[in-house]
């Protein structure tokens, strides 16, 4: 195990996914504190640059903090540091998402965007591609340890080479060449590109570690102890890699994206799992922290808390209860109900949520998610839209279905992405509960309108049959409750039939 009781310093820019990376250290065993103070993070045995926002926003925060020269004085001496997404990016000089923003360039290089020929952000599950055999380090050695849910063979996606694990990525720019003498680990999403860098204990991942599961959870534990000078769990990740002092090498390679995800979501209200036929008759399913940590185990990508009652009835979302989620689970978390202003969706966010996701509001206030969008970036804003068909087409229902709009599904889609929505989360209330499969001609209209943006599949699917088809329609993502709930259906199950017809999962 790593060392214990560690004091880890965390950044705080003001917009970051603090709440995650604190509850993983704390997982950990260290102790963490946010610091704004340069004296602090210049000081500190630990610091972690944590990474939500826009390069030149969190830049200037942290120019006029003097925060940017502590972190660069650490890089300089090889103080433990870490760097987590854009956290990583900010190392650099320069990044094409602001132009003319310098950088705390303790490292050569420039980040830059990803090309038209795939979606941005990369959003989800990606795997590492590891070219070189071990020399040592944390990018070094078994990357099988430490990662696999209980009942799969290992950490790697199926059909993929033993010890390629998959990390949890939401990034729309990208560091393309190695900086020299640093090991390197590469992903690839259209192309090649730059995952993880490392020398000696300074750690910088394009992905998010904290998010990333059991192997993400190693491999901070493994950064503990590397730079406590502890000699490290022989389970602890780890990933292979050589010194880089060249670009990433290109190939030419099927173009990739982010595997499907199995999201299962708790609908909470007073603070318990609850479920029904198209959200009546609720019976309770259990205890959200409970069921979260328990999906998790067995496999889930991803969980999906909405407060049900709390927008109708006026009620703030408990953030006692996602913080409670939050500390249990080390995957992405998406929170939605009770969101009415951009204050709701920052305490959430700081409760420990990596997404907030607006529904009733959001229409009836599109500028909420551009709001959301512009201050903590597109991946953190979810647009859940309910549809219900009248006379054969979608529309728009609100409020738990209380409300009827006349607007087309496809025309909300339309609107709530060029709002700022980066993901739709999208339920069949006339399927939801019914065990009946998703609608799947709504799935494909909605994926056709918004061909750069995930969709979730949400409301009906009971089968891993009826799961894959969702995701054949179109859909990034299949969300389930009921069946999941009442032990009809296991994660487990849906992957290894996933498996079976060919699809990679992870």
């Amino acid at each position: 195990m790593s060392p214990t009781g560690l004091e880890v310093v965390i950044v705080d820019t003001g917009r970051s996914n603090a709440a995650s990376l604190a509850a993983a250290l704390e997982r950990a065993g260290a102790r963490p504190v946010l610091s704004t103070d340069p004296s602090a993070v210049k000081a500190a045995r630990f610091a972690v640059l944590p990474g939500v926002g826009a390069f030149g926003a969190v830049m200037d925060r942290l120019r006029a903090m003097g925060v940017d020269e502590a972190l660069k004085e650490r890089v300089a001496r090889g103080a433990p540091t870490l760097g987590a997404c854009l956290g990583m990016q900010l190392f650099f000089e320069s990044s094409e998402e602001s132009p003319g923003v310098e950088g705390i360039a303790a490292i050569p290089g420039s980040i830059t965007a990803y090309g038209p020929d795939v979606r941005s952000p990369q959003f989800g599950w990606n795997r590492l591609t590891l070219p070189v055999p071990a020399t040592g380090g944390m990018l070094a050695g078994s990357a099988d340890a430490g990662g696999a849910p209980s009942g799969s063979p290992s950490g790697s996606p199926s059909g993929s080479p033993s010890g390629s694990p998959c990390v949890y990525f939401a990034n729309s720019f990208k560091l393309d060449e190695a900086p020299d003498g640093w090991a390197v680990a590469v992903a690839d999403y259209g192309a090649p590109f730059v995952a993880a860098i490392e020398r000696g204990p300074i750690l910088l991942c394009q992905f998010h570690p904290e998010l990333s599961g059991a192997w993400g959870q190693a491999l901070l534990e493994r950064w503990l102890a590397v730079g406590s000078g502890a000699s490290p769990s022989a389970s602890v990740a780890r990933i292979s890699s050589a010194p880089s002092t060249t670009a990433v090498k290109r190939t030419t390679a099927v173009k990739r994206t982010t595997l499907p995800r199995i999201i299962p979501c708790l609908d909470v209200s007073g603070g318990r799992v609850v479920k029904g036929v198209k959200f009546q008759e609720l019976r309770d399913s259990g205890d959200p922290a409970d069921l979260a940590s328990r999906y998790e185990a067995s496999g889930a990508d991803e969980i999906v808390m909405l407060d049900i009652s709390a927008g109708i009835d006026g009620r703030d979302t408990a953030v006692e209860t996602v913080r409670a989620v939050r500390r249990r689970i080390g995957i992405p978390l998406c929170v939605g109900g009770g969101v009415r202003c951009l204050a709701d969706a920052e305490r959430i966010l700081e409760a420990g949520a990596d997404k907030v996701s607006l529904n009733s509001r959001g229409y009836r206030d599109p500028s909420l998610l551009s709001d959301i969008a512009r201050e903590f970036g597109r991946q953190c804003c979810v647009a859940a839209i309910d549809a219900a068909r009248r006379d054969g087409t979608p529309i728009v229902v609100l409020d738990a279905g209380r409300t009827e709009t006349a607007t087309p599904v496809t025309d909300w889609i339309r609107r709530a992405v060029d709002a700022g929505a980066g993901e739709i989360l999208l339920t069949s209330r006339d399927r939801d509960g019914t065990r009946s499969g998703y609608d799947l001609d709504l799935l494909r209209s909605a994926c056709a309108v918004a061909p750069g943006t995930p969709v979730i599949a949400s409301g009906g699917a009971a089968s891993p049959e009826q799961i894959l088809e969702g995701l054949r329609a179109g859909a990034d993502a299949a969300l389930l409750a009921g069946a999941l709930h009442d032990g009809s259906l296991t994660i487990s199950a849906i992957k290894d039939y996933m498996r079976q017809c060919g699809a990679e999962v992870r």
